[in-house]
């Protein structure tokens, strides 16, 4: 079973004053690159991998998707969702990815938002995916890039003359990372990226386009905050489809 960190009292509280979740996908800045990866919402039948708090799920319906199945491990999130963005089209239930059992050709779209990297069986996860969707259906979503991932350090290394990077621990060696994110013990799953395109590749899907995004100027300039982002990748959009 994947780790249930979401369910923990305090990565919960601190998980819920993050922009993504007060403000939704408007507070999610890599959002636009991601929704130009999505196919026309009018008549998809939705995946949503790790749903959280359920803003794509009601995006979604309210873009023309005719039902989407939101699924997420954590009770609190689907509590949240079911709170926040119910709507009749939407089906919210509790699933585990690392086990999922989908129903064959059900789907024309899977999505998923930041949750794949905590997924050990990916392979299997990837392989439920692709055949549950149809023939032509889509697959996007975002992942912590694995150099991110590997920068585990939480201090800059400082050279002589005062420019900063950050440290990269062991990004050949793959598996399970341990780190603190909004609470202590966070469980991780390390990969390569050639290792997570072969994934996909492995598992029937074909490769349509992989970003390693970065904040723009004008993310730069509404959330400076942002400015680390440019030091190394913080995450991978990627779209992939079913032959």
């Amino acid at each position: 079973m994947a780790q249930n960190i979401y369910d923990n009292d305090q990565f919960f509280d601190g998980y819920s004053q993050l922009p993504r979740s007060q403000h939704g996908l408007a507070g999610a800045p890599e959002w636009p690159t991601l929704r130009a990866q999505l196919p026309d919402m009018a008549g998809q039948r939705v995946l949503d991998l790790g749903c959280g708090y359920g803003w794509f799920s009601r995006w979604a319906v309210e873009h023309g998707a005719v039902s989407v199945l939101g699924l997420d491990v954590s009770e609190k999130m689907l509590a949240r969702a079911a709170a926040i963005n119910a709507d009749p089209r939407i089906d919210y239930q509790r699933g585990d990815l690392e086990g999922i059992d989908l129903p064959a050709g059900r789907f024309t779209l899977a999505y998923s938002s930041l949750a794949l990297h905590y997924i050990s069986d990916l392979a299997g996860l990837l392989r439920s995916v692709h055949q549950a969707l149809l023939p032509g259906g889509r697959l996007v979503f975002s992942i912590e890039h694995p150099i991110y991932m590997a920068s585990l350090h939480p201090d800059w290394i400082v050279a002589d003359d005062g420019r900063k990077s950050w440290p990269v621990d062991h990004y050949q060696v793959e598996g399970q990372r341990t780190t603190h994110w909004l609470s202590d013990g966070v469980i991780k799953q390390h990969r390569t990226l050639g290792t997570l395109v072969n994934l996909l590749i492995d598992s029937g899907f074909n490769l349509d386009r992989l970003i390693e995004w970065g904040p723009s100027a004008q993310d730069l300039t509404e959330r400076p905050a942002l400015a680390d982002e440019v030091h190394r990748p913080m995450m991978l959009i990627v779209a992939a489809s079913r032959g």
